[in-house]
């Protein structure tokens, strides 16, 4: 086989939500029958790094790794990088190749775009000056994954006849969901639209629904309306095939990602604090 791919979703505790990545995979498969796709996760599943690896090196001379991730941050940064050094060394016929993940792009926008028109239908198309908007992400210690959301919110904003379009995090870092959704009451908005920055279902997106539920209790007063995650989108799809088919091509070579070659990235690796769960 000239190449195969591996498509490195992030698992989840939710069993559901590996259930949706393997579907996604097959979706994928049917677009096109001739790639041979395999999946495997980061965590909390049964196939994980290593043995996705050494299953597609079984399969292929030529190995292309797609992290299925929205945001570059330690996952698709450190974790995978040191498993795929690793998978080299044990194949060390076999040529792997790392895309990039998915990222912020005009494809997210659309997509988020299109679930404010859905969430807002659901409340009968309120007038958009008085109707906040939250974008609501996973949330990382890294700033630059962080900032791909926030870069997504102002992206939103310039498109749209919203007069506030937030971010908030549902875990690590902030604003929280509640922290935003005080501060939108507090200017006035009295309908918000929730937009969860998510692939699949999981344990964070039984939360949110969780989150929501109370906010509806705590300000009876707003409208509040909650959008679903990206799951099967079409612009996911296209851009999973522009990254293999860029490589597959020869027009683009593996790109590195914002910390390869970072002395600091070297450093913390050698003293043992590379990623951790």
């Amino acid at each position: 086989m000239e190449f195969s791919i591996l498509l490195v979703g992030h698992g989840s505790r939710a069993e559901q939500g590996n259930v949706e990545i393997d579907a996604f995979a097959n979706e994928w498969r049917t677009q096109h029958p001739e790639w041979h796709i395999d999946v495997c996760f980061i965590e909390f599943a049964d196939v994980l790094l290593d043995a996705g690896f050494d299953l597609a090196a079984k399969k292929s001379k030529k190995v292309i790794v797609v992290p299925l991730i929205l945001n570059a941050a330690g996952h698709v940064k450190m974790e995978i990088p040191e498993h795929l050094a690793q998978a080299r060394m044990r194949h060390p016929n076999v040529e792997f190749i790392y895309a990039r993940h998915l990222g912020a792009s005009e494809g997210i926008l659309s997509i988020l775009k299109r679930s404010l028109q859905k969430t807002l239908a659901t409340i009968d198309m309120p007038d958009p000056k008085t109707t906040g908007v939250i974008v609501l992400g996973r949330g990382s210690s890294d700033k630059v994954a962080n900032g791909e959301v926030a870069k997504m919110a102002r992206w939103l904003w310039e498109e749209t006849q919203h007069e506030l379009v937030d971010i908030a995090f549902t875990g690590i870092t902030f604003p929280r969901l509640e922290s935003a959704v005080q501060r939108q009451v507090k200017l006035g908005m009295t309908q918000v639209c929730i937009l969860p920055y998510y692939l699949f279902t999981g344990t964070l997106i039984e939360r949110i629904d969780k989150q929501f539920a109370n906010l509806q209790k705590q300000y009876p007063q707003v409208n509040f309306a909650l959008g679903h995650y990206f799951g099967f989108e079409p612009e996911i799809y296209t851009a999973l095939d522009e990254r293999v088919l860029a490589l597959v091509n020869n027009k683009q070579q593996q790109q590195m990602m914002e910390c390869d070659g970072c002395y600091y990235r070297q450093i913390a690796q050698e003293h043992g604090h590379g990623h951790q769960h």
